[in-house]
């Protein structure tokens, strides 16, 4: 997207903030030992908001792209790359279809749903809500189906994001790019340039934070245990 639109960039930089707000009181409970009721309705409107945006933000840029399947490639193999490196350290809870996973996938059929008729896609995402409520009911024996939302009794996972729902925030998107930014211009012509950058940054701000996070709380551990020693 040689051509910023601020609103787009915006959004991206306020999903990518609370994003690592999100995964910093996920580390300090987990990791740290501090109790901050993570599991409570404020963290989980923070973490659902980010992911939100994240697909709505995808789907919207992915209009501005000159090669979505070659994006989504992209996207997914790194996905493939913290599945890899979760199943090492985490094993049982590692990422098996994760945001990553799932932004790959749908940047790769984006061709075939931008040239759906606007209506069309707003009833195909709520075939999608629809499936995933009916999909809730059903236990499989099988992780095979896990990207469709169909999961085996027990399955866990640190980051989940399977085709449904959640590709109907990301057909929003689509629709939103249709309807108003087709011509590329923006609908507020503002500039600032430590929010596009961050927005520019976004991969490699999600694939590094958390390990930046979690070496932060180590080093904290690790000078608590020294001056316990020493005191």
């Amino acid at each position: 997207m040689k051509k910023r639109i601020f609103e787009i960039d915006l959004l991206r930089f306020i999903a990518i903030f609370l994003m690592i707000l999100y995964h910093l009181a996920y580390d300090v409970q987990y990791y740290l030992g501090k109790y901050i009721n993570f599991e409570g309705l404020g963290w989980t409107f923070i973490g659902k908001t980010a992911s939100f945006l994240f697909i709505l933000v995808s789907g919207i840029s992915s209009g501005f792209s000159k090669n979505n399947i070659k994006r989504g490639i992209k996207t997914f193999a790194w996905g493939l790359v913290v599945t890899f490196f979760t199943f090492i350290f985490l094993k049982e809870e590692y990422v098996r279809f994760g945001i990553l996973h799932f932004l790959g996938l749908c940047m790769m059929i984006y061709p075939f749903l931008y040239n759906i008729n606007s209506i069309v896609l707003l009833i195909l995402s709520f075939v999608s809500l629809y499936l995933s409520l009916l999909f809730k009911k059903i236990t499989i024996n099988t992780f095979l189906f896990l990207p469709f939302g169909l999961y085996y009794k027990g399955f866990s996972s640190i980051d989940y994001f399977p085709i449904f729902p959640y590709i109907s925030i990301y057909i929003l998107g689509i629709i939103i790019y249709k309807n108003f930014y087709e011509k590329g211009k923006t609908l507020f012509k503002i500039k600032i340039g430590f929010i596009e950058y961050i927005s520019q940054k976004s991969l490699v701000i999600y694939l590094i934070h958390q390990p930046i996070l979690l070496g932060i709380i180590y080093l904290i551990k690790l000078l608590r245990r020294i001056a316990y020693d020493i005191f």
